[in-house]
């Protein structure tokens, strides 16, 4: 079966799914558990129905699978490419992103910590954080390429670039969040400044700092895929993009890009996982 009754069973299929998502996002239950589940399930099934629809779509139109394939094809392609997937994966987020990410965001704490006791500092750094977190990665890439060779360091120089100058202007905010009268009471009890620092500035920061890290969390994976463009060894999610679009293997470059929309996603939950935790005391995370 395919064209306009396979597009009509896939207007049905909508509807169906539209009302029973509508109907489970109307729930109001006691239990938490409960609640919790419903959280889960209302996306889980918004996702299946995306899929399903994108699959009786291209079918009942005869898209040409160049242009878009089934999702059924793209997992099809990852089943038969789990050895190159995961080679990918390790080259380009075990190896670049991880430590790109780690080396940035530690760097740009840091950094933040130790230019706060400086206004000179602050007002002439942050600007140029500005201005390079503006520049083009496809700009920033090849340089880096160049600095340190084809492999994982150059990519995971791009993802430093990248993450470093978010971390370090939202901790800088972070630290700047107390109120005048939550410092004006550290000074009554004679709190020196790392004390001040370590019992009230830090903790009041934190809401920034996991902003900053749920932010570069996706933004070190974008980035070093698309350095991986620019020169790489015959691995990574990058120059598997490039090497089969160039072949036209459309669906072996949508596998790719669900196994980095996969990564990219869990990483982002863990560390939200991460901040509820830490930041359990926050008006947000007690009203979730």
């Amino acid at each position: 079966m395919g064209g306009w009754p396979l597009l009509f069973v896939g207007l049905l299929f909508w509807a169906s799914a539209w009302g029973l998502t509508s109907s489970l996002a109307a729930l109001s239950p006691a239990s938490k558990a409960l609640d919790r589940l419903l959280s889960i399930a209302i996306p889980a099934l918004f996702g299946v129905t995306i899929l399903v629809l994108w699959e009786l779509i291209v079918r009942g139109l005869n898209v040409p699978p160049v242009l878009l394939p089934p999702p059924t094809a793209i997992g099809s392609e990852i089943a038969d490419s789990t050895h190159l997937l995961w080679a990918d994966f390790v080259q380009t987020f075990l190896k670049a992103v991880i430590a790109g990410y780690v080396l940035g965001c530690g760097a740009g704490f840091l950094t933040a910590i130790l230019i706060d006791r400086s206004p000179f500092l602050k007002r002439g750094l942050l600007p140029i954080g500005n201005l390079v977190s503006a520049l083009p990665i496809i700009g920033v890439a090849p340089i880096m390429v160049m600095w340190f060779g084809f492999d994982w360091p150059s990519k995971a120089a791009v993802v430093v670039v990248m993450v470093f100058f978010p971390m370090l202007v939202n901790t800088v905010a972070g630290l700047n969040a107390a109120s005048a009268m939550e410092r004006d009471l550290m000074r009554t009890y004679a709190a020196s400044h790392w004390q001040s620092l370590l019992k009230l500035r830090l903790p009041a920061a934190m809401p920034f700092v996991f902003n900053a890290l749920k932010i570069n969390a996706t933004l070190a994976l974008i980035g070093a895929i698309v350095a991986e463009f620019f020169g790489t060894p015959i691995v990574g999610m990058g120059f598997r993009i490039s090497a089969e679009i160039g072949r036209m293997n459309t669906p072996m470059v949508w596998a790719e890009i669900a196994v980095a929309a996969l990564v990219g996603s869990l990483s982002y939950g863990l560390i939200a996982l991460l901040e509820r935790r830490a930041t359990f005391w926050h008006p947000s995370i007690r009203k979730g």
